[in-house]
């Protein structure tokens, strides 16, 4: 997939060349750092929409901190936690290339952090830049403990794009990390208990935040201002964080050029409207070449399924261009907003999701780190297909249930995911017990039909704690498949340890005979968290290069709660450098 490094050399501005040949001289990882890092979990009073409440926070601060590293540095993070909750955090889209131990989902990779107790996740940062972000990986404690992970890249300039222009590059200036998300009145640790209890009937949130404030439209609610000037370009890291939505942001009047995805480079394309799924993450610049003045940052929510309910007013946040006569403190809640798409516009999905492309581009690669082989698999050794979508299931002590003795679930292939108690998976495979995992997550689903179609008369899922063995440099294909099994709704994938290659998506069924011929094998974005899209399908590749166990689940945290998720085993390689070492002597303890 990638373009060989001479070749990529040739089509370089000279000073970006000659920046290169110095640094394949003097290999990056030569300056690589140990980043150390302390945080501590502890319940602190926030305020909004009128109401305080004791809030799960790292370091008292909400969103979390902000963490700055380098490509090729050795991160070391300690966490102690304070708070009343276990808990676990997980660094989104970070590879975790043999350190599958700080990976971070609860039961999958380690047991939960207990309160009291403390945890130093180790792992080196290999082969990524761009903005990733970390959180809690338990329940839906991600709410409030949440934070950026930024990855610059080890040349000696912020790279925001291969094809800028280096002079122009080093104009562009960088703006705090934006984090979208929402805010409950309630606490979340009840609402999510609740909706179990109730087969997935949950309230929804009272409000969007963008980093951490719901704006001007709500009540009782501070508002985030970014500062720029008139006439410059400005790098925006957006990270959606939301529990449960996907969410359209915009500014108004300005376009936005989106040139990351997920922390690997898209094909510029400018936007009035950009579309982002929980869990993914993106840079955008913005050129402030407007009137002076001050505009609306805002979010929407994009829900195509009608019957969820969702909070339907913006957050808004305001960009105010300095030396500007408007005062922000005059009432800014009739401050002209974009103007965003319907909440259920799947159009939009689909156009938006085609417009997605990946560059070609490698960076040098330092000397001496072991790099997985990542590139586009054109062959396939394990063809998959998997069904995502809403199921019934057993629940013999549910309240207010969807019929007696059944709630409404989720499932991966009529699967839904039980985590165990007495082991991670990760650490029952690496010792060998047994009675923690099935090691038989089938291929296709167990019973075939038109997933899109009328529904099957049997639509229970079994319950099971299953998991899909890959041999070590496996290329994989996945197809994941929306059903309408009770209702059809979008599912935003994210596979941990590995980024993939979206190759295809489409709507309806997907057909095997036909789909393939559609597929873009010769620039197809490389992600980590995906569109499922609402009564469609989406194809992904990647090549399993990456020792440990992976958890792949819908970033909709309603949906794993009930069951939409499921893990690969990546078994070593033959080389040393491609087993997975021994686990640290402080992994927590179920």
């Amino acid at each position: 997939m990638e373009m060989s490094l001479k070749k990529q050399m040739c089509n370089l501005p000279l000073f970006l060349l000659l920046t290169i040949l110095v640094l394949l001289h003097f290999p990056a990882d030569s300056e690589a750092a140990i980043r150390k890092f302390s945080w501590t979990i502890d319940n602190k009073s926030i305020s909004r929409l009128c109401h305080t409440k004791a809030t799960p926070v790292v370091n008292g601060q909400f969103p979390g901190p902000a963490t700055y590293v380098t490509e090729g540095d050795d991160v070391v993070i300690k966490v102690t936690n304070l708070g009343e909750h276990n808990l676990t955090i997980h660094w989104h889209g970070v590879r975790q290339i043999l350190t599958a131990w700080a990976d971070g989902p609860a039961y999958v990779t380690q047991c939960p952090i207990q309160t009291g107790q403390s945890y130093t996740h180790r792992f080196k940062v290999i082969g990524q830049r761009g903005t990733l972000f970390w959180h809690a990986h338990l329940s839906w404690l991600r709410a409030t403990i949440h934070g950026a992970f930024i990855i610059r890249p080890a040349l000696p300039f912020t790279f925001v794009h291969p094809s800028l222009p280096l002079r122009s590059q080093r104009s562009i200036i960088e703006l705090p990390p934006i984090i979208l998300g929402e805010w409950w009145i309630q606490d979340v640790e009840v609402i999510i208990k609740s909706a179990i209890e109730t087969g997935g009937r949950y309230n929804a949130s009272d409000a969007l935040t963008i980093n951490g404030l719901p704006g001007p439209l709500y009540n009782c609610s501070d508002t985030s201002v970014l500062e720029v000037s008139q006439g410059r370009t400005y790098l925006l890291r957006i990270i959606n964080a939301a529990v449960n939505f996907p969410l359209y942001f915009a500014v108004t009047n300005h376009t936005l050029t989106v040139v990351e995805k997920d922390a690997a480079f898209v094909e510029p394309f400018d936007v009035n409207v950009a579309l982002i799924d929980p869990g993914q993450t993106m840079n955008v610049l913005l050129k402030t070449d407007k009137p002076k003045g001050s505009y609306a940052m805002a979010v929407s929510v994009y829900n195509p399924q009608a019957r969820i309910p969702f909070p339907k007013v913006p957050a808004v946040a305001i960009v105010h261009y300095k030396q500007s006569t408007l005062n922000l403190n005059v009432n800014t809640s009739s401050m002209p907003l974009p103007v965003f798409p319907s909440s259920s516009n799947l159009t939009f999905e689909f156009e938006y999701a085609a417009r997605l492309k990946g560059v070609n581009f490698a960076f040098p690669r330092a000397r001496n780190v072991f790099i997985p082989d990542d590139s586009l698999p054109l062959s396939i050794d394990e063809d998959l297909f998997y069904t995502v979508g809403y199921a019934l299931q057993n629940c013999s002590d549910c309240i207010r249930s969807f019929s007696p003795g059944v709630r409404m679930g989720t499932a991966i292939s009529n699967y839904g995911f039980v985590a165990p108690t007495i082991s991670s998976i990760l650490e029952a495979y690496y010792y060998n017990k047994t009675g923690v995992y099935e090691a038989d997550f089938p291929d296709i689903p167990e019973v075939q039909y038109n997933y899109t179609g009328p529904p099957p008369k049997n639509s229970m899922a079994k319950m099971a704690t299953k998991v899909k063995v890959l041999e070590y440099g496996a290329n994989v294909q996945l197809v994941l498949q929306d059903t309408g099994t009770l209702f059809f709704e979008s599912h935003p994938m994210h596979l941990h340890g590995q980024n993939f290659y979206v190759v295809g998506t489409g709507s309806g069924t997907y057909d095997p005979s036909t789909a393939p011929s559609t597929f873009n094998l010769d620039n197809p974005p490389f992600l980590n968290t995906v569109s499922v899209p609402f009564g469609g399908w989406t194809a992904i590749r990647f090549k399993a290069t990456n020792p440990g166990v992976w958890f792949l689940h819908c970033h909709i945290d309603i949906h794993p709660s009930l069951g939409m998720a499921m893990a690969f085993i990546v078994k070593d390689g033959s080389k040393p450098y491609q087993k997975l070492p021994r686990p640290p002597k402080d992994l927590p303890k179920c």
